[in-house]
């Protein structure tokens, strides 16, 4: 019996890392495949959304057991929209720690130690969710002259 739970919590626990994948997968996928800076705050906050959900189905994991399988390069880039010198919006000083948080999350997931993993995609989060609130912030002036130059015409 105590075997029969085990196993439903562990496919349980498979279920939501694989979804959390899933959904990390899709976000990311929204920047490859979005128009220039049409709603980048959400895509970018969207991104934040996903990075914790696998931070927190990282932990999960560790807790019924299972280990990281290193499976992403050292090297991997973000979406291009992403990247640095690509004209991306926002403070500067955020996308530093952006930067700094992919790159540590590349490094880290090449290797076995699935709470660092969890770190990482937690310190993206983060990151993300700060980048994104900035961003949105500079739209709303941007957003506030469209709408009044359209009741206008």
């Amino acid at each position: 019996m105590a075997q029969t739970r085990a196993s439903r919590s562990d496919e349980r626990v498979l279920r939501d890392f694989r979804a959390a994948l899933e959904h990390w997968s899709a976000a990311l996928e929204a920047h490859r495949i979005a128009p220039p800076d049409h709603n980048f705050s959400a895509r970018v906050r969207a991104l934040s959304e996903a990075a914790a959900e696998q931070a927190r189905a990282c932990r999960e994991a560790d807790a019924s057991g299972f280990d990281w399988t290193p499976h992403r390069a050292a090297e991997s880039k973000p979406p291009y929209e992403l990247q640095p010198g690509t004209g991306r919006r926002g403070p500067e000083k955020l996308w530093r720690r952006f930067d700094a948080a992919v790159a540590a999350l590349s490094t880290i997931a090449t290797g076995r130690d699935i709470l660092a993993v969890a770190d990482a995609y937690e310190e993206l989060a983060d990151a993300a969710a700060e980048l994104a609130q900035a961003i949105a912030r500079e739209d709303r002036p941007a957003r506030a002259r469209r709408a009044a130059r359209a009741r206008s015409a």
